[in-house]
């Protein structure tokens, strides 16, 4: 099975971090949001990825095409000109780099990929978007329910207190920055069927608009609850507490 991760958007609201390069490469540990989600998967045994390029996607190009030099030792004769790999930490993926367009959308880049998904099911989710998801249990989900797609319901920590007022306006609980605060919302993290696709018209479709809305309409959108962690990487704050996650030993992402 393939995975499919969109990771072309501008990230604009992180203009700090991808100024320079595509948000999925901001890095939590050393290591791009991209490598994060791609070792999820990896834990699942999925190993086969397409990852769809646009904003700065050269970076991506760059980071995968000299990734077996950087994750390996070796031994480097300045004299004669030569190295040789002593020893590899490298992963066993393989990996298609598709330049999607500067300007697609999301429903566009996925259209644009069809050719690398053939007639078989498939993962999709955003390059920014860390969690401890099954995966496995997800894609066992949805070959049950016998659906095209497959989305992972997720409901994100609260950012504020919640109070609670009564008709007098007295104050009859406080609940600090409750989980359900927004409900169930899109987590990404989907397993689709080929027949999505027939659900996008061109590259200005946002799959999160359209094809998601017709989908639930025609009865063909699942979702798979998923109450661990998840959490996005929009923001430079965002980046500043997961690297503080990662760096006490609290990144409950870390699933291999």
């Amino acid at each position: 099975m393939k995975a499919v991760i969109l990771a072309g958007g501008l990230g604009t609201r992180i203009a700090e971090e991808s100024d320079t390069k595509p948000k999925p490469m901001v890095e939590i540990g050393g290591r791009p949001l991209l490598w994060h989600i791609m070792k999820t998967y990896a834990s699942h045994g999925i190993k086969d990825f397409v990852i769809c390029l646009g904003y700065k996607g050269y970076v991506i190009k760059e980071f995968f095409i000299n990734y077996y030099n950087h994750m390996s030792d070796m031994i480097v004769d300045l004299g004669v000109g030569e190295h040789k790999i002593v020893n590899t930490q490298s992963e066993d993926w393989k990996i298609a780099l598709v330049d999607t367009g500067a300007e697609t959308l999301t429903g566009g880049r996925l259209k644009r990929i069809a050719s690398y998904i053939g007639d078989e099911t498939f993962c999709l989710t955003y390059g920014d978007g860390l969690s401890d998801i099954d995966i496995t249990a997800e894609i066992e989900f949805h070959k049950s329910h016998k659906r095209l797609a497959t989305v992972a319901a997720v409901q994100p920590p609260g950012r504020f207190g919640v109070l609670n007022l009564d008709a007098s306006r007295i104050v009859t609980s406080f609940e600090e920055k409750p989980s359900d605060e927004m409900g169930w919302i899109n987590g990404g993290f989907f397993v689709l069927e080929p027949g999505v696709l027939d659900y996008i018209e061109n590259d200005s479709i946002s799959w999160e608009r359209e094809p998601l809305s017709r989908l639930a309409k025609d009865g063909q959108l699942c979702a798979f609850p998923h109450t661990g962690f998840w959490r996005p990487c929009d923001t430079l704050r965002d980046k500043r507490e997961l690297e503080a996650l990662w760096a006490e030993g609290k990144a409950d992402w870390r699933v291999w």
